[in-house]
């Protein structure tokens, strides 16, 4: 008998929505979504979100566990719809994967994954800032000048309390990057990639022998921008996509278990 092929997370995100109508909003998405983590959450279900994303990413539930709702929802105080409701986000986020009548697990996480976010990363994100760095107008530049100083207060260095800023204005550095070309496409499918590789980017700056300076890798695809040197910039902002996995290919043994729960 033939096991069923599980869907790909991406696949569960997608489901139920409408794409172009997802497309056409993103913009109005991003912005909810930074509301969201700056500011308190509002329900319970958000908060139950909020809370167990958070947990999920720092790797507090490791990659291919299972998460049972009837014990969830005692940690997080909440019953279980609301739960269960906090949950499907996840799914939309690529964080959980829902397993029909079995449940929900943590994504698992492997190197062939992060190869492939990395590789349409590269291939999305580095088009599209070559094309906003020769675009650009001056409110592009104010943008991108206010979001990189507000990216350079917290990553210097990235401290672990204040990692979930970090992440918002790391998002928004990469988005102001490239709006002065990128369609509503193109910031839903880097949205995308983006949550899917925030637990990959937490484990790489997490590791203590990994000698990563992120604030220089950025200040480099700054300059570069600033200049207007889009070859430069496209380079640099090719590098700082790429060093990611180049850490966790060369990574510790323990780290390298965290990275093998596809199977």
């Amino acid at each position: 008998m033939n096991t069923p092929t599980r869907p790909h997370p991406l696949q569960q995100a997608f489901a139920g929505r409408e794409l172009l109508a997802l497309a056409d909003g993103a913009s109005a998405e991003i912005a909810a979504i930074d509301r969201l983590c700056a500011s308190p959450a509002r329900t319970l279900a958000e908060q139950a979100y909020l809370q167990l994303r958070q947990h999920i990413i720092e790797g507090q539930y490791p990659p291919g566990s299972k998460l049972r709702v009837e014990h969830l929802k005692d940690v997080y105080g909440v019953g279980a719809g609301t739960l269960r409701e906090a949950l499907t986000r996840l799914v939309s986020d690529a964080l959980v994967i829902a397993e029909g009548q079995r449940g929900f697990r943590v994504t698992p996480m492997s190197l062939a994954d992060l190869e492939d976010i990395t590789r349409l990363r590269i291939h999305i994100e580095v088009d599209a800032l070559r094309e906003s760095v020769r675009h650009g107008d001056k409110v592009w530049e104010m943008r991108v000048r206010e979001s990189y100083e507000r990216l350079s207060a917290y990553e210097q260095p990235i401290s672990i309390d204040k990692r979930t800023a970090w992440e918002v204005c790391n998002r928004r550095f990469h988005e102001d990057l490239i709006s002065a070309a990128a369609s509503p496409w193109t910031y839903l499918m880097l949205r995308i990639l983006s949550q899917h590789g925030e637990r990959y980017r937490r484990l790489s700056i997490g590791l203590q022998d990994s000698h990563r300076d992120v604030h220089r890798e950025h200040r480099e695809i700054f300059e570069a921008a600033m200049r207007r040197a889009d070859a430069r910039a496209a380079l640099a902002l090719e590098d700082h996509i790429s060093t990611t996995l180049a850490i966790l290919q060369n990574a510790p043994e323990g780290t390298q278990c965290l990275l093998n729960t596809a199977q």
